[in-house]
């Protein structure tokens, strides 16, 4: 879970003095790192994001509300929206560099070791499956709860939301996933497990 700071100076007194923007950033500087590390497998991209999170946090500072959760999930906030930046980014680039250079023959050892990562992945891949049925905006919430260990206001607060939807979101993602539990438990055991495993980390946190 993290952790946030009460009683500390907030986000607009740290955008006003540079020591204040110190402590504040030393304050989340893991947090948000491994928030981006976890969505980003570049490591001088996970830098740059991180970078523009409090580079971002300084000019809308002023916008924080304590009332509505910690200072982690307003970052944890910022810095999805910085992350889908760079990933709507990167595949412009990807596409445009698909165009302009074509498709690269690949040689046998080519072939083996993408094979051989595509193995090490698997798991992944059933999990992001079994997620796969939620629409954008409760797998977002899902996303934070389990993957992120936000609470549930807290990740109503990054996702700009009211408590009462994102607990009606939860609400709907459970009953989802349990649905393709059940659909995928006999023939596609794997997709089920990853499923039953994403369920029990929704239980809510105050």
């Amino acid at each position: 879970m993290t952790s946030d700071t009460r009683g500390k100076e907030g986000p607009a007194a740290a955008a006003r003095d540079p020591d204040l923007f110190e402590e504040f950033y030393r304050r989340h500087f893991d947090a948000i790192t491994r928030f981006v590390a976890r969505r980003v497998t570049d490591p001088h991209t996970v830098a740059d994001v991180t970078a523009e999170v409090f580079l971002a946090a300084i000019d809308s500072a002023d916008s924080y509300r304590p009332g509505r959760g910690s200072e982690t999930a307003w970052l944890y906030g910022i810095a999805r929206n910085l992350v889908g930046a760079e990933a709507r980014r990167t595949a412009r680039q990807a596409a445009l560099g698909a165009r302009i250079a074509g498709r690269r023959l690949l040689e046998a050892d080519d072939i083996a070791r993408l094979e051989e990562q595509l193995d090490a992945e698997a798991a992944g891949r059933r999990a992001l499956a079994a997620l796969a049925v939620l629409p954008q905006g409760e797998r977002a919430l899902l996303e934070l709860i389990t993957v992120d260990q936000l609470t549930l206001p807290e990740a109503a607060s990054a996702l700009g939301i009211r408590q009462v939807t994102a607990r009606v979101r939860l609400h709907r993602a459970r009953k989802a996933l349990r649905g393709a539990v059940a659909h995928s438990a006999t023939d596609r055991p794997a997709t089920a497990l990853a499923g039953d495993t994403l369920i029990a980390g929704t239980g809510e946190r105050a």
